[in-house]
């Protein structure tokens, strides 16, 4: 199975990298093919100062070896080994109009000392981080997200729309980071569901992905800002990197994992503002936004 799903997001990730280099018209991206010491590495893609995008990446790796001890007393084993693999993207549009996008789909393998599998799992998602709020837009990406849930299990959608809501939360803010999309984890076989099957479905929402994205950047990417507008985009970039830096539990792995920080951290936003206190005008498309962030909602 991990050959089989690292041969996957290889080539998506050249799907996705080729068609939003098109996308763009200017940047390309740039790769970065990097060992891990331990075991394993990856391929980071990433594109700055395009005409469409400011920054962004997409990056795939697959790492082996032990279990550091702190995940260990995480997954309360011992001395147990592992594989993951997976592939990431963060998109920052330039124009403000365009929403950040996020999306990971993984795969983790667990051994013991006989090499043996003990467990394992696949995870990942797709979100949306809007900074002025179109509500066709984010029904849209809900909708493509429905679809391809639906293909597999009626019940998928509003189940993972839900943990999405609760995963991607800032609690210190007590907001949400953007209108939610998918996340599921630690999906494992069951009675109901093989590992091949978790695999059908993960690959059908990652194949999904330029269907839920693409639609809204060409939509949005030539309307008209203002300098207002585009320091509200950089506030709110803000609030991205907080969740990121403080409850990802993606990047605290990586990190935890001795990952290659260039490929971890790649999702920070290049031009951010912290402003003291910020609030927006009464009755303004910024609050209009920060009203929707304060209360998830059902988007189909």
């Amino acid at each position: 199975m991990k050959d089989k799903f690292y041969n996957y997001i290889q080539e998506l990730q050249d799907t996705i990298t080729t068609k939003l280099e098109a996308i763009d018209g200017d940047a390309k991206f740039k790769q970065d093919i990097w060992e891990r010491p331990e075991g394993g590495g990856g391929r980071t893609r990433v594109i700055e100062n395009g005409a469409v995008i400011e920054k962004g990446g997409v990056n795939i790796s697959g790492v082996h070896g032990k279990l550091p001890e702190s995940m260990q007393k995480y997954f309360g084993v011992e001395d147990a080994n592992f594989f993951a693999c997976g592939l990431s993207l963060v998109l920052h549009p330039k124009n403000p109009m365009v929403p950040t996008v996020h999306a990971n789909w993984r795969y983790f393998e667990m051994y013991d000392t006989d090499g043996n599998i003990v467990d394992q799992w696949f995870g990942g998602g797709q979100d949306l981080t809007p900074y002025y709020l179109f509500n066709e837009d984010a029904t849209h990406f809900h909708n493509v997200c429905k679809t391809a849930c639906d293909k597999h299990n009626l019940e998928f959608y509003a189940k993972y729309k839900a943990r999405c809501d609760e995963y991607f939360w800032n609690a210190h803010r007590n907001e949400a980071r953007g209108v939610g999309g998918l996340f599921f984890d630690y999906c494992k076989a069951t009675d109901a569901m093989s590992m091949q099957d978790w695999y059908n479905f993960v690959t059908e929402v990652g194949n999904s992905f330029l269907d839920c994205y693409v639609p809204i950047v060409e939509k949005r990417k030539e309307l008209p800002y203002t300098k207002e507008e585009r320091d509200w985009q950089e506030i709110r970039r803000g609030r991205y990197v907080e969740f990121n830096l403080v409850h990802d539990k993606g990047t605290l792995f990586g990190l935890k994992t001795n990952g290659r920080i260039e490929s971890i951290l790649m999702s920070l936003p290049p031009h951010v503002q912290w402003v003291y206190d910020h609030t927006p005008e009464e009755g303004s498309e910024e609050e209009k936004l920060l009203q929707v962030l304060k209360t998830p909602k059902e988007w189909v």
